[in-house]
């Protein structure tokens, strides 16, 4: 016998081998093909320039301000929708603007607040006619959550929103000259607006004005010691015209010396590829409206121990107050140019949306490619799939099953319900599932699994060939999952192309140490980390993230279509741990399968098991076993 050369067993496998069968250098050199979209998003940056300001100078006073918002505050702190205080607080409101001959218009309606049942809600209109049929809205939400004194959120918004109303009004008995816009401007008072923009979704959907309206401006929480921050994120991946943005930043520097904050560019790519927001624009850019959110908080709910009377910043107030009056001006006398909504990623200057969507689709394609590559290995060596492909039927089916009992107890009324809007992260959203409905879907998601686990079980050492299979079969599912997400919203890839690019290389660690496919696996996960992450520090959900985004679909917030593209991606999640932990198993031949199912075995147990007990044998495990 030949004498084998020392260290040869340390040789590094070939490149296309079982043991390296992924091709590195078509997979490197894919990534070439990213250098034209990013050389097109470069091109893309744009910064529009702002509309130019008003002539009248704001005459905003926020010393009266502050009176109205301290008054609202101290006599209506609990202005929960539904309840007799919150009808008391639209009285108030009523009360402010009738020594101006302003008419304030009822719009009441009625909604499901999760956890309360359904309650009898109630917007309120004031109308300012203009020369034009175009609608301008500003607008604040009246309610608040019962939590505190709601002084800043949002009694400032509400007595932003009556002091900019009666500029254009003329008191009785005034000689000052009576101002008239060139459009119709609407000064909305919300009921809802602090579970998910429920008088917003209201007005979008009854309002006899809602085809009119070419932009909106919502105050909320405009007194807070924090930067002023515009919200531009939307119920769809759209955002409002660049010119509104500029204009509206332009008008609220121009007050405070600084631009308004707005999120990070991986908060926003987070935004656009899971489009979801707290505030009152998110329903009209889903609609196609040019609209923005200026507040003074960050996404996480304020301490409402801090929001009283005393707490509010009265300069803060003004600026914004004023910043307000003249953004209004503004748009009044050339909205025209600020319509429109759009995708982008904001930097500084704004790059476009395609633009970005054409770099993470052109960041998928080495994965495609390497993946087709991987599948035409397997085609040249004759490695059967068809096996491996049924392993990960069986997997997703399960998936499946579980996903639409979910759905099932949704319409059944299991789960906790309401309107398809967010949910108020500190009214404990994510906290109130029923035990008996989860132990009820556990109970039936074990007996799926029961069944799917007859033929994934390993009952035999699987070969190297087998192994590929698997992995090829995972990769290509999860490359077609990753094509329907390219149709749908190519800005989710942002979630998806962690896993992809990590777990292509599984197949050649296969080998390797289980700490090293462990930690390849785990970087795969990063992607769903990031949305988890976003919701549990930014809303400030922590653990129960997880919870709040189920029951974002359980109300109908998040798309139907995210749930068989979810089940897809968690089966081959499943099919590539169970091959980094050396558990998987090719769907077994005839041959392989026991004579009868589990379902069988199930049922043959429970016949023979009362045949036992009513003939009282003394050996009822044998008469079970024949």
């Amino acid at each position: 016998m030949a004498a084998v050369p020392r260290g040869s067993e340390r040789r590094r496998p070939r490149p296309g081998s079982l043991e390296r069968p992924i091709n590195g250098r078509l997979y490197r050199g894919t990534w070439a093909l990213l250098g034209l979209p990013l050389l097109l998003a470069a091109f893309s940056v744009m910064r529009p320039a702002p509309l130019p300001p008003p002539q009248l100078p704001p005459v905003f006073d926020q010393e009266n301000a502050r009176l109205l918002a301290k008054d609202l505050a101290k006599r209506f702190p609990n202005r929960y929708p539904g309840l007799a205080s919150a009808r008391r607080a639209s009285d108030w409101f009523r009360e402010q603007l009738r020594p101006y001959g302003l008419p304030v218009r009822s719009e009441r309606f009625t909604a499901e607040i999760p956890g309360r049942g359904r309650a009898h809600l109630e917007n309120l209109v004031v109308e300012a006619a203009g020369s034009s049929p175009q609608t301008i809205v500003v607008m604040a939400h009246r309610d608040d959550t019962g939590a505190g004194a709601g002084a800043n959120d949002n009694a400032s918004g509400t007595a932003a929103l009556i002091e900019l109303a009666r500029a254009y009004a003329l008191p009785r008995g005034s000689p000052a000259v009576h101002v008239t816009p060139a459009h119709r401007i609407l000064f909305l008072s919300t009921d809802g607006g602090a579970f998910g923009g429920l008088g917003a979704a209201e007005f979008l959907t009854h309002s006899p004005e809602r085809y009119n309206v070419i932009a909106v401006v919502n105050l909320d929480s405009i007194a807070g010691s924090g930067n002023v921050r515009l919200q531009i994120a939307g119920d769809t991946p759209r955002s409002p015209s660049g010119v509104l943005l500029e204009t509206a930043s332009a008008r609220l520097a121009r007050q405070t010396g600084r631009r308004p904050a707005q999120p990070g560019v991986l908060r926003q790519l987070v935004d656009l590829g899971f489009p979801f927001s707290l505030y009152e624009q998110a329903p009209f850019l889903a609609k196609g409206i040019p609209a923005l959110t200026i507040s003074t908080t960050s996404d996480r709910q304020p301490d409402t121990a801090s929001d009283v009377p005393e707490r509010l910043n009265v300069d803060r107030l003004g600026q914004v107050g004023r910043g307000v009056q003249d953004l209004l001006g503004t748009l009044d006398q050339g909205a025209e140019f600020a319509q429109g909504t759009s995708s982008y990623v904001d930097v500084g200057r704004l790059i476009r949306g395609w633009a970005v969507e054409l770099v993470l689709i052109a960041a998928l394609l080495p994965f495609l490619g390497a993946a087709v590559d991987l599948f035409a290995r397997c085609r040249r060596r004759h490695i059967p799939l068809a096996p491996a492909l049924r392993s990960f039927r069986s997997r997703l089916v399960w998936w499946l099953w579980v996903a639409g009992l979910f759905e099932l107890f949704a319409l059944l009324g299991v789960w906790p319900g309401g309107e398809a809007r967010p949910l108020d992260p500190t009214g404990g959203a994510g906290r109130n599932w029923p035990a008996w409905g989860l132990i009820v879907l556990a109970v039936l998601a074990g007996l799926g699994w029961f069944v799917a686990r007859e033929r994934l079980l390993p009952r035999r050492q699987i070969g190297a060939e087998e192994e590929l299979a698997g992995h090829t079969a995972a990769l290509l599912c999860l490359g077609a999952a990753a094509l329907v997400v390219v149709a749908v919203n190519p800005f989710a890839l942002i979630f998806l192309l962690p896993s992809l690019h990590a777990w292509l290389w599984l197949p050649n660690v296969h080998r390797g140490p289980r700490w090293g496919r462990a930690a390849v696996f785990a970087l795969g996960l990063l992607g769903p980390a990031l949305l988890l992450g976003s919701f549990a520090t930014r809303y400030g959900l922590g653990w129960d993230a997880p919870w709040y985004l189920l029951e974002l679909r359980a109300v109908g917030y998040v798309p139907l279509i995210v749930v068989p593209l979810t089940a897809g991606w968690l089966a081959g999640a499943a099919q590539l741990a169970a091959l980094a932990g050396g558990r998987y198993a090719p769907y077994p031949s005839a041959s392989e399968r026991p004579p009868r199912g589990p379902i069988r075995v199930g049922i043959r147990w429970i016949v023979l098991a009362v045949r036992v007990q009513r003939r009282g044998t003394s050996q009822p495990r044998q008469a079970l076993e024949r």
